[in-house]
Formats: C-alpha cells, structure tokens, sequence
C-alpha cells in the first residue's frame, strides 16, 4: 500500500513497549503495567497455554500460528500428541488468542507466523508442553494406584499398569490438573517416535474446508455490522487534495462518506453499495510526493547505480575475503559476466485483505486472518491510544498470504480500526478489499538487478567472485532489530552461498536506493532472486569450464564443507533417475533458505516457442520431518508458486501507476500447466527447519538451467514469459 498513514512520533514509552514485544532485549523503564499490556487476557489450564483436555478426554491443542493454507497445524498437534502419548484420532487444534508474552515467536519474540518457522520454533516448547502433561497424568495415576511412575505406559491417551490397570485421560482428569507441573521432562528418542514422521499426520482442516463451516473474514456476520470500502490514491505516496462525496451518499445503503490517512473510506450497510459508493466518488489527489515513475525508470535507475553513473547510493559490503582490486578490470578467455533482472512481483493471495474491526472506548476487537497479532496489536493501540493488551485479536483462517498479511505498518488492518474509530460506539466495520486494491494499492517484492563477474582459475572452478545487488530495503524503517550489516533480506542465499565459501576472492556489496513503490516480504524473500543468480551462474561457469554441472557443483560442495547440499544433491539426481523423459531437457539447481536444503530437477521442453515444465524431482534436507505429506504438499505448492512466477509474474508500473488489476493482467499458472512433483525427504534427525518457502526459490533457476541445456541460451531477466 502506499504508506497509507504515519504514525505520529513514537513516544519513549511506545519505543520501550514495542522492543519488548519484537526484541525482547529492552525492559528498562517498562513498568508492571506495561508488561501486563503486552497480550490479550488469556486464561491459562492447568496444562499450559498451550494444552486443553476436555472432560472426555479429547485433547486440544493450542496453536500459535495462524493457518492459511501451509498446513501446520497438523504438525504443531502431532508434536504435542507425540509426547503426550495422545490419542491422534481425539487431538484437535485451535487458534491462540493474541498474547505475545505466551505465544511469541522464539525467534523475534513477537506473536507471528513467518519465516517458515512455525513448526521449528514450536518443537522444544511443544514437545516440552506434551511431556509435562504426560508426566503430569502418569504421576496421578501412580498415587491413585500406589506404583512408582516407572511402571506405568501411555498410549493413545491410556495409561496402563503391568497389574492391569488402567485409566483414560478423562478418568485421571481431575486429579492430574492438580499435579504440580514438573520442572524438568524426559522427552522421546526420536528414534521411538510413533507419530511423528508418519503419514497419519494429516491435516485437521481439510473436513471444515470442504464442507464450508471453515471461517473466514468474509464469513464474519455481526449484529449492526457495517461494511467499507477505501479509495486509494493511483500513485503511491499521493495524498487526499479534496473529495466530493455527494453522489456516493445518494448510493442506496451508503451510511458515511469520510477520510482516512489511507484515503477516503465509504461506510455502507453492505459491500455492493460501499462498491457504488465508492465508484461514485470524486477524490483531487495530493502528488507531489508521489512516486510517478514507471518500472522501467526504476530498473534503469538501478542500472544507473551498477554502472557508476549515480554515485549518490552508498555501497555496503555483505562478503569480502582477499584483493579483489583487480577484479573489475578483469577481461579474458576466464572471465564470466552477467547481469540479472527481476520485476515487482505481487503477493496475488486467493483471499483479498480484509479486516473486521470494532472500537469502543479504549478497548478495540479484531476478527480477521492475522499473521502478525503482535504488530497489528501494536498498530491498532496507537490509533485508538489505549495499551496493545486492549486490542482483543480472533484469528480466522486466512486463503493464502505468502508474506502480505504481515507488515510493520498493519496497513489494512490499521485502515479498518481508522475507520471503526471513526464510526465509533463499538459498531463493527467489515473493511473489504477487492483484488484490485491489494494489486494496484498494496506491497510487492521490489525489483532487484544483480551484476556478477567471476574469473576461473586453471581448472575452471572460480578463483574471484564480484557481485553487487541493487534494491529496495524491505527492512528500512522496520522497528524489529536487524543486526549487524546490511538488510539480509536482500543478500540472503547469496551471503553464505558455499559459491562464495569455495572462492578465494570475494568482492559483494550491495545499494538500497529510494523509491517510493512499497515493497514487503514474499515466499521466500531474498531467495527468490539470489537462488537464481547464484545456480544459474554456476551452470555457465561449469559450461564455460567445460564440465558437467552437477559434478561441477559437488567438487565446489566438497570445497565449501557443504555436506547438505551435496546429499541433496545425490538424492535428487538419484531419484530422479539416469535419463530425462524423452524429449524433454533436464535442469538442476540447488538452494538453502530457512534452514532447510533444497535441490530439484526439472524436466522442461519448448511447446510453440514457450517453456513447458512436466516434471520436478525434489530433494529436502529439512530435518526431522513431522509430517511427511503436508512437507510434500508444501514443496508441491512452492513449486508451482514459484513457477508461475518465473514464467509470468511481474507488476509494471506506467507514470507511477500500476497496470495490472486481476488475474488477466497479472497471469499466474495454471492447473493444466502445473508439472507433475515428486517429494522425496533426506533423512535427518536433526530438529525441524522451514519448509513453506523453501521449495519457491529452486524452480526458477532449475528451469533457466533446462533451457540453457536446450538450446544453449541463458536466462538474463524474469520472467521468461513477458506480455503473457
């Protein structure tokens, strides 16, 4: 969205709440109350935040991480069912409220789902919370019946003693709440898990989301419930000048007409009069902060920077070993260049955003798909000026997200509580964007250029490696701490490639000029366009030695230590057989993101001139692996995300102005164009790592890298099918 609304300055008191909830680090002058207002009120069983056991014994599991479609929550209960020895058939799950103190993210210490990171960061806290409660019973049945702890099994929620008796959670019930929760647990050997790593472990949704009785927001119907629509400026950065809403309040249903920080807000009894209402509407737009450039401009003002010709954007270095001084005058038969190009790209979620908010008083409530309770607390208490523990959250599924539904400005949830506000007396306000408002007015990943230059030394492998990357900061502005050196989401996957590790000189930097397109996080982030540099550059570097690209890439594996991604990289070769299906060329590309290792061969062939992708053989190294099918799924669904960018995805932007709106200007892939995945998991016994974005970044690259085996053609911009 262009900015919708600044905030006013934050106060010291905003700054010391806000680092407690992100950082965790800063708790200096930050007062009992304070503390106290950092999550909803949540009451708390006797078997944690995180474990319900309802009188019958069926067991709840609590999650923290929204569901929109990645599937986790069968992994988060399977995790606590493992240790508990629960009763899968009886485990169900369900949303935790909004509560950073209890719910946070182990890895930036606020409540939110990212980062493909909800079943990784929830493994010791989960496996923790089902042996305590497991332990828990275990010790009540031992004093009901008088036998040492030791001599009693659990399983499928049945405790059993060698002298035959038993006890079901429901029987115990009552007096294992009452058994002080150990300080200390044994946890399984994975080596003994039963659960965990089956194909039992499927999803808990899947009934709810095919009989319709799942909840969305656009299912939200509340007694005097209003619905709105915004009109957003053309232009990002564009301001209200003035607004004539006498038409738009002749709109049968209209109930108020008004403006907003983000525009001008129709308020009606219903989404197709707010729709009129808004047509209807003459709004004059503020521009002259207006970013009123086209895409091209902006591509051409990144190029400006590689080439020296805008020397105003400051470098900064990401990977630096050894004198590269010479380096950028190399010239010769050793010595590699390219330059890579990559277009905005647009979240497209099957869900639009949309919000329901109310606000009475201090006290505000939210019923929507949040993924980042904590931020949209944070957002929403500044607004309404109350403490973010004011700001109920009911998270509701959400159809998709990809990184869209969170950001540190809540932008439409912070439009829907501008206007509840406004509204006022505590009158719920449905807030309704179509899909052209979330194209045409909401975050993209920005446009990246890439230039590389590497010289080989005798034997063809690279003895020097410069590298520079020109793009917008996703983190500029962010009030999350990021550390030492530039935005890593940028360098990602390029800094620490085992690329760089295996050459001895090393020259990469990186420049974040300004632009005024706002841009955000999307499936996988900075891999999105280093995977493809990095593995495309390879292949013709290993062609340009004259040598195999998949032995090119173990010999540099075995240079760097990078035990994983070579045992991807046999693993993927040795599923996907000797041979390519006739007629079809073979692309290999291999990446880590997120903590897992990747690796995919693509079968790819021209049909009338286009790429087409018939098969993907994929190759995880993602740790222990909780749920096999939904891991499946996921690189499944991450391929074909990631295709349908590689292959149509860009937003273009003319004077300023976005020129696509829905899914016949902005072309995504098809079910009849989806290629045929095949999963196969590296055995680990190593804790969980992401999976949700792992699998995006690989295709791309794999693909580039058929094509160049096809017809000796490389890949210099995305996507490889423009106008389409």
């Amino acid at each position: 969205m262009n900015k919708p609304f600044k905030p006013e300055a934050p106060s010291r008191r905003d700054v010391v709440v806000a680092a407690t909830l992100v950082g965790g680090s800063l708790l200096v002058g930050c007062s009992p109350a304070d503390l106290m207002s950092l999550g909803s009120k949540v009451e708390v069983g006797a078997f944690g935040p995180f474990i319900k056991i309802a009188p019958d014994g069926a067991v709840t599991v609590i999650s923290k991480h929204i569901e929109f479609g990645q599937g986790n929550h069968a992994g988060l209960a399977a995790i606590v069912a493992e240790e508990l020895d629960a009763d899968w058939a009886r485990v169900r799950v369900e949303q935790a409220p909004a509560n950073a103190k209890l719910y946070s993210n182990g890895n930036v210490g606020a409540q939110l789902t990212g980062g493909s990171s909800a079943i990784s960061n929830s493994w010791d806290q989960l496996r923790k919370a089902g042996a305590t409660a497991r332990a828990m019973f275990v010790q009540a049945a031992a004093n009901r019946w008088n036998v040492p702890v030791g001599e009693i099994t659990v399983k499928d929620s049945l405790l059993t003693h060698a002298s035959g008796k038993t006890a079901t959670f429901a029987d115990l019930l009552a007096d294992a709440a009452k058994v002080p929760p150990p300080a200390d647990v044994k946890l399984k050997d994975p080596k003994t898990f039963t659960l965990i790593g089956t194909d039992r472990v499927r999803r808990k949704d899947s009934r709810a989301k095919s009989d319709g009785t799942a909840r969305y927001t656009q299912d939200v119907r509340l007694p005097n419930m209003l619905t709105a629509m915004v009109a957003h400026p053309p232009r990002f950065g564009a301001k209200v000048k003035s607004f004539d809403a006498t038409e738009a309040k002749k709109v049968a249903g209209v109930v108020d007409v008004f403006e907003v920080p983000s525009g001008v807000a129709v308020v009606a009894q219903n989404t197709y009069a707010a729709k009129l209402g808004r047509e209807a509407l003459n709004v004059a737009w503020d521009e002259d902060k207006a970013e009123k450039r086209g895409s091209a401009a902006i591509a051409q003002h990144f190029k400006d920077i590689l080439a020296g010709k805008d020397t105003s954007v400051e470098w900064e270095p990401f990977d630096q070993r050894g004198d590269a001084s010479s380096l950028a005058t190399a010239k010769g038969e050793d010595v590699f260049e390219a330059t890579y190009e990559f277009p905005y790209l647009a979240h497209a979620t099957m869900e639009p955003m949309n919000c329901v908010a109310s606000v009475d008083g201090s006290k505000v409530k939210l019923v929507f798909g949040s993924q980042g309770p904590t931020l949209d607390q944070l957002n929403a208490a500044k607004i309404v000026g109350c403490l973010p523990g004011s700001v109920e959250i009911e998270t509701l599924f959400a159809g998709g997200s990809f990184g869209r539904r969170a950001n540190f400005q809540s932008d439409y949830v912070a439009e829907c509580v501008h206007i509840a506000k406004k509204v006022g007396d505590g009158r719920p306000v449905k807030l309704v964007w179509t899909r052209e408002d979330d194209m045409r007015a909401g975050y993209f990943r920005p446009i990246v250029i890439h230039a590389v230059k590497v010289t080989l030394d005798k034997d063809g492998y690279p003895a020097a490696w410069r590298h520079r990357i020109v793009t917008q900061s996703i983190m500029k502005g962010s009030p999350m701490p990021m550390g030492k050196g530039p935005d890593q989401t940028a360098i990602e996957g390029a800094a620490g490639s085992p690329y760089l590790k295996a050459t001895p000189v090393v020259d990469a930097q990186v420049a974040f000029p300004d632009v005024g397109v706002p841009v955000l996080w999307w499936r996988s982030v900075g891999a999105t366009h280093t995977a493809f540099v990095m593995e495309h550059t390879i292949d013709q570097l290993a062609r340009k030695a004259g040598k195999d690209p998949v032995d090119y890439r173990r010999a540099l594996y075995r240079k760097a230590g990078a035990d994983r991604h070579l045992a991807a990289l046999n693993h993927a070769i040795d599923k996907a057989g000797p041979e390519a299906t006739p007629g079809w060329a073979r692309g290999v590309a291999v990446h880590e993101s997120f903590g897992s290792v990747v690796a995919q061969v693509a079968e790819v062939k021209r049909e009338d001139g286009v790429p087409r992708v018939g098969r993907v053989i994929a190759a995880v190294d993602c740790g222990v692996a909780v749920s096999p099918d939904q891991i499946a799924a996921q690189m499944e669904g991450g391929i074909c995300y990631g295709l349908s960018a590689a292959l149509f995805g860009e937003v273009t932007l003319t004077d300023g102005r976005v020129d696509q709106g829905n899914f016949d200007t902005y072309r995504v892939l098809r079910i009849n164009e989806a290629p045929m995945v095949e999963t196969h998991i590296v055995p680990s016994g190593k804790p969980p790592s992401g999976v949700g974005e792992p699998g995006t970044p690989v295709i791309a690259p794999a693909v580039a890298n058929a094509l160049l085996a096809l017809d000796q053609r490389a890949t210099s911009r995305l996507p490889l099918i423009r106008g389409a």
